[in-house]
């Protein structure tokens, strides 16, 4: 959006014009949406962050005055609305990182991010990091390891590029609070993230080697075949199923659990992206109704050209429309 159409419309809607405010915030919507998600670790939190911030900025349209971009105003009221969700609030977690089965305290799990969420927004020149490479679980979970200010403040700076000046004035407070915690932030996130991103492992790869992987490991869960399985997983691959806490490491374990439970079920299979990975949109075959259901989001997590880690998101347990969270991955309601 050009400068006179956006002033035009600001002053529209600054006179009570709905229509205009609308149209105004709309090119900044997605990214609004996709910086919640990191900020609180789910969809439909994010989707409810959004809606309350843009509700934020209409009634508060007449206390904007220009000193900063009217993007770096959003920013700052959806950040803080997510600031305002997460206090309070445990920690979003993936089973891996939970703990076994026997492990006390009700988890609340981490939700799956459809890669549509992820507008292409042009690097800035100050941020470290990718946009789908911020969405990837290893970093999502590193996010939800950091205090609320910390979290806020490196998304706001490495994942956005906002400069110092402007994170604190986004987020009321100093610049030398922002940089002191953009440092504790930045060193748990080199202790914390892998060396090499998702998104380097699938552009090593390459669309024709993603997708053949893809199919392959599609293939051996249809044929219920542990032999071919195993043999894409690393060594010491695992295996998770949020909402449940239990989970699998290495070949012996996972063996015996495939063949007692997935493998021994009819499934038939989607490829999908999810949190900026391959994924697997899993329809398991229901006997009462009879026809294959959606019921997994698989998201491979992918080391030298073999998984490492399935995270199996399974959407059928954990909501009451599987068909609706699919199709926000862009898959059908039937497979």
């Amino acid at each position: 959006m050009d400068t006179s159409t956006e002033t035009t419309l600001l002053e529209r809607a600054r006179d009570g014009d709905e229509r205009a405010f609308g149209e105004l915030v709309r090119a900044h919507h997605g990214e609004l949406r996709a910086h919640c998600y990191r900020m609180l670790g789910s969809v439909q939190d994010a989707e409810d962050a959004v809606q309350n911030a843009l509700l934020r900025a209409w009634r508060n349209l007449a206390g904007f005055e220009g000193r900063s971009s009217l993007r770096s105003w959003l920013y700052s009221i959806a950040t803080n609305t997510a600031l305002d969700m997460v206090r309070g609030q445990s920690r979003r977690e993936l089973p891996v990182g939970f703990g076994p089965a026997s492990s006390p305290g009700d988890p609340v799990w981490l939700e799956p991010c459809p890669d549509s969420w992820l507008p292409a927004v042009p690097a800035a020149p100050e941020a470290r990091y990718e946009q789908r490479e911020s969405v990837e679980l290893a970093f999502m979970v590193m996010l939800q390891e950091l205090p609320p200010l910390q979290r806020a403040v490196l998304v706001l700076r490495d994942v956005l590029g906002f400069p110092a000046a402007e994170v604190s004035a986004q987020l009321g407070t100093s610049v030398a609070a922002v940089n002191s915690a953009l440092q504790r932030a930045r060193a748990t996130a080199r202790t914390s993230l892998p060396a090499v991103s998702q998104q380097a492992e699938l552009r090593a790869l390459g669309a024709r080697r993603v997708a053949r992987l893809a199919q392959r490991y599609a293939d051996a869960l249809e044929a219920g075949d542990a032999d071919t399985l195993l043999s894409m997983l690393t060594a010491d691959a695992t295996w998770s199923m949020p909402p449940h806490t239990t989970w699998y490491r290495g070949h012996d374990d996972l063996r015996r659990w495939l063949l007692r439970e997935p493998l021994s079920e009819r499934w038939r299979h989607r490829t999908t992206r999810a949190n900026g990975q391959l994924a697997v949109g899993c329809y398991l075959y229901r006997a009462d109704a009879d026809d294959f259901l959606p019921w997994v989001i698989d998201v491979l997590t992918l080391t030298d050209g073999k998984i490492a880690a399935v995270t199996a998101f399974i959407v059928g347990e954990a909501t009451t429309d599987p068909a609706s969270v699919f199709a926000t991955f862009g898959l059908p309601e039937r497979c």
